[in-house]
């Protein structure tokens, strides 16, 4: 039996602080889910730097491999697992490009080397000497000093709007639970899976 649900969002915002009291480590890594021109999906883990009543956000490259997937097929997946909880998160949606100043607050708050790691990386791309991207990273650390590290354009965040939303909480024997909330109409609906 399906029922009309107050939003999931708070519920996940208690699980994932739940599993960093738990001491999971990276409770914020998430896998991300895109599929490519061809159909071909790809799988990597990002960290979600927030969630709320929008959706789930995280931050990368706009030339990254996933960067490309998704200016090209914008629905992607993201998967949350904490072992130290016995629970796991599945969410399903749409993504869209944060606010630039949004992406500026964030890059701003990044550790000065990470700035400067991202502004030097051009992610996904063939890497032809390790030594000459370690020369460029020591060059832009001289280059900037203590001046501002500027965001390069090609760096920004995503925001994944959430149409489904699976939570897995672990029960043996291997009876877990498995409750799905789907956005219909602009309401969130519940129904529970079987294990």
């Amino acid at each position: 039996m399906a029922v009309v649900s107050p939003a999931p969002i708070a519920r996940f915002n208690r699980w994932l602080a739940a599993a960093r009291r738990a001491g999971a480590p990276l409770a914020e890594a998430a896998a991300l889910a895109t599929v490519d021109t061809r159909r071909r999906p790809s799988v990597r883990y990002v960290l979600l730097k927030g969630a709320d009543a929008r959706g789930f956000v995280f931050y990368t490259n706009l030339e990254s491999r996933k960067g490309r997937d998704l200016a090209r097929n914008p629905h992607a997946s993201l998967a949350l697992y904490w072992d130290a909880t016995g629970r796991q998160v599945r969410i399903d949606g749409r993504v869209e490009l944060v606010d630039p100043a949004e992406a500026d607050t964030y890059w701003a708050e990044r550790p000065r080397a990470s700035r400067i790691a991202s502004l030097v990386s051009r992610q996904s791309e063939v890497l032809s000497s390790r030594k000459r991207l370690d020369a460029a990273f020591r060059a832009a650390c001289r280059r900037y000093g203590e001046a501002d590290v500027p965001r390069p354009a090609r760096w920004t965040g995503y925001r994944l709007v959430p149409r489904l939303i699976e939570f897995w909480t672990r029960r043996e024997p291997r009876l877990h639970v498995r409750e799905q909330f789907e956005m219909t109409r602009g309401k969130w609906k519940k129904t529970l899976l079987q294990p």
